[in-house]
């Protein structure tokens, strides 16, 4: 299998989401950016080696076929939009997705703005997001998030492309939505309501028992099973975000994994409901106003890029040129001088 982009990480202290749209016309300036993400930020983390900075990078599906020729990722497609009877996931635009998480904020600033320099003019940033750790992993709704992510070989499975998809194993999906938090009233419940909604506790992050987690619990919606009953999972990598002073508070959710169907089942449980809950509870305190996907194709695909639609690959022999006057060259590679044809006698 491809080496892959570093999407199975331990959590990070301090993210950038950078969600782009490209310009008509500056696709040649994407590409050479994308080729050259993976030495701008080791010139970035080779000056703080313990500050474990990553970059992982998406592309849309609208984008791909402007970017790059042969074939695409079996499973990619723009977003779906979803709409409830009562809350909805919007599908809006993004066609590159950077995703940087380090130890310290200065590095995610720092890469993430020589990012955008060498992408100025060629971009429109449609969404730009800063998460920070808060506490010990929690959100800002006060719950420990991201306790089910599978790990070692079982993350592996679940968040890698494999044989199924062989041009490019090693990818994988991720589908990307901010949501913002009506904190005041979810403050105002008290601390057993809002584990009713959320199906763990509070304080010691255990699941609720069956017997006592509501059906439209934000658990027990997103718990997807196979038809064998086994439970699909995926690789959460979620931060909370805010402003104080702007009464903005939300939680940035990203979540990888080998095929989005998963992701995508688990958010149509969520506002379409799955016959035993109309839909999640968390909606009612939790609205979401982005919804992205993207593949994330292995790192060597980045480093070295297919053909640009129209280029011929490196390999692809050259067809015959005309040659002047509208005739074909001649086969044997010379410049037809000394030709007797079409000489007078």
């Amino acid at each position: 299998m491809a080496e892959p982009q570093a999407v199975i990480s331990r959590p990070a202290g301090a993210t950038v989401f950078l969600v782009a749209t490209v310009t008509p016309g500056h696709e040649d300036t994407v590409r050479g950016l994308l080729e050259d993400v993976s030495g701008l930020r080791r010139s970035v983390s080779f000056r703080a080696p313990d500050g474990e900075l990553g970059c992982v990078v998406g592309i849309g599906s609208a984008a791909w076929d402007r970017l790059f020729s042969g074939p695409r990722p079996q499973e990619l497609h723009p977003f779906v939009e979803l709409a409830g009877r009562r809350h909805r996931a919007p599908s809006t635009p993004g066609d590159l997705l950077f995703h940087l998480r380090a130890r310290r904020t200065d590095l995610c600033f720092e890469l993430a703005r020589l990012i955008m320099e060498r992408l100025d003019g060629a971009v429109t940033v449609v969404d730009e997001v800063h998460g920070f750790k808060y506490f010990d992993e929690r959100d800002l709704l006060g719950f420990v998030d991201g306790t089910e992510n599978p790990e070692g070989q079982e993350a592996v499975d679940a968040v890698l492309v494999g044989a199924e998809d062989p041009a490019f194993a090693g990818g994988s999906y991720v589908i990307v939505q901010k949501y913002l938090h009506d904190l005041r009233t979810w403050n105002a419940l008290p601390s057993e309501e809002q584990e009713r909604v959320i199906g763990r506790t509070k304080l010691a992050n255990t699941e609720l028992p069956d017997d006592v987690k509501p059906a439209d619990s934000h658990v027990a919606l997103n718990t997807v099973t196979d038809e064998d009953g086994d439970e699909r999972k995926i690789v959460r990598e979620n931060m909370p975000f805010g402003s104080p002073g702007g009464n903005e508070f939300g939680t940035f959710f990203i979540g990888y994994a080998r095929t989005p169907e998963v992701t995508e089942q688990m958010l149509r449980n969520m506002f379409l409901g799955d016959g035993r809950a109309p839909h999640d509870r968390i909606l009612d305190f939790s609205t979401a106003i982005t919804g992205c996907l993207f593949h994330v194709p292995a790192a060597g695909f980045l480093d070295d890029l297919p053909a640009a639609p129209g280029e011929r690959e490196a390999d692809e022999p050259a067809a015959d040129l005309p040659a002047a006057g509208g005739e074909r060259a001649p086969a044997d590679g010379s410049l037809g001088i000394g030709s007797l044809k079409g000489a007078r006698t």
